[in-house]
């Protein structure tokens, strides 16, 4: 009896890749960092603004938490701090999205968001040479800050909408399809016989096990290595994004090599019963 079943499995698995080329794209576009607008009206009356306005805007929406001197209360510490001097765009940054326990101070204008960051940034010890600009800012994305960097080295977004979710079920219904078709057909040939089929090992079968098997360790090691290697990364001072492309890769590797293993021993290594097919049920295999 001829298998009907050779060709579905293909079309699962492109119809797989052509989805998941989709769903990478919204995960891309989700996490793409947000263009900054440079307004020439609002750089010409920062340096005149910040002195007067910025300390307005900070006694009515931060002196509650950071004290009137900076000098800190329910939130950190602002007066005297090198990192803040280090890296202004980061108050520029907690000032518009938050972090933690402070929320993002969505209600402040742009001009009222630069006029407060560059008070912070030039008082109570604080002084950087030049006020912090639009320009600054959309520079300082390259500069990219922890929260975003780990947000996106992630497999995929935090936020997951439908769409994203509809997507990457059907890319794990058509894989697992087109895997268990595709296997099915070499395991057990174009054609089907009723019975036990007997299988006789070769020299190449053993060395291909004994390979794959051998990669499997490999790979776990390498796997748990990069590991090691990235929770250390993110402990450091200065975090350092994960390597997610090699853990991926080792762990895609440890399970392809398993795969084989399994496959090849079901193939030249273990009798099995093979099934015949029924031509009036309603799935191929």
């Amino acid at each position: 009896m001829e298998r009907n079943d050779a060709v579905m499995p293909w079309v699962a698995i492109v119809s797989a890749a052509i989805m998941w080329i989709i769903l990478l794209f919204l995960f891309n576009k989700e996490t793409a960092p947000e263009p900054v607008v440079v307004d020439p009206a609002v750089v010409a009356n920062i340096s005149k603004e910040w002195p007067t306005l910025g300390k307005t805007v900070f006694a009515g929406n931060c002196a509650g938490c950071h004290g009137a001197e900076g000098q800190g209360g329910v939130g950190p510490k602002l007066a005297g701090d090198d990192k803040l001097v280090k890296d202004p765009v980061y108050v520029h940054t907690m000032i518009v999205k938050g972090k933690g326990g402070m929320p993002a101070q969505s209600q402040l204008k742009e001009n009222e968001v630069y006029a407060v960051a560059n008070y912070v940034l030039h008082s109570w010890g604080n002084n950087i040479e030049e006020p912090l600009t639009p320009a600054q800012v959309a520079e300082g994305q390259t500069k990219i800050d922890p929260a975003v960097l780990k947000n996106r080295s992630r497999f995929v977004p935090e936020d997951l909408k439908l769409i994203e979710i509809f997507l990457a079920t059907f890319v794990m219904v058509l894989l697992t399809y087109g895997l268990i078709g595709l296997y099915s057909v070499w395991a057990e040939g174009m054609e089907l016989h009723p019975g036990i089929h007997k299988v006789r090992s070769t020299p190449l079968a053993t060395l291909g096990i004994i390979t794959t098997m051998a990669l499997t360790v490999l790979f776990s090691v390498l796997f748990v290595r990069q590991m090691v290697t990235d929770f250390a990364g993110w402990g450091a001072k200065e975090p350092v994004a994960p390597n997610v492309t090699a853990e991926g890769f080792y762990a895609a590797m440890i399970l392809l090599m398993l795969a084989a293993s399994i496959g090849l021993y079901k193939k030249y290594f273990m009798d099995g019963e093979v099934l015949v097919e029924d031509a009036s049920g309603e799935f191929p295999w």
